[in-house]
């Protein structure tokens, strides 16, 4: 039996073992690797504090994540895959009521951004579209 998501030491799991998967993604690592260049050993401890303010209520995350998506050459395919690769990780890993609310909080700002950078709409979400 898998266990809940409770500590930093998983979201550091979770957050190491989705962005594995990313980057062998052959839709999403082109975007992280060869147009936004990721340095991971910068992003990864950004992602480890964004996901334990979103999941924990701390308050380790000082940035704004939309502004820096803006420029990035991204559709919907890359969000929905982007959805899939993390529902699919925190399943490898996890289970109970943490695990849920990280799947909820991933594609509730998946939609967000979708919606800011005018790729989905209110109509859509009718349709669970992510």
């Amino acid at each position: 039996m898998k266990r809940d998501l409770a500590t930093e030491e998983d979201i550091k799991l979770l957050v190491d073992t989705f962005y594995d998967h990313v980057n062998q993604d052959d839709l999403l690592s082109p975007v992280f690797n060869g147009f936004a260049k990721v340095d991971w050993s910068r992003h990864l401890p950004v992602m480890y504090n964004f996901w334990s303010s979103v999941l924990f209520g701390s308050i380790a995350y000082k940035g704004q994540p939309f502004p820096k998506h803006m420029r990035l050459p991204i559709e919907r395919k890359h969000f929905s895959r982007w959805v899939s690769l993390f529902l699919q990780t925190v399943d490898e890993l996890f289970e109970g009521t943490k695990a849920e609310e990280a799947k909820h909080k991933a594609s509730s700002i998946a939609r967000v951004f979708q919606m800011k950078m005018g790729l989905f709409s209110f109509l859509d979400q009718e349709a669970d579209v992510v």
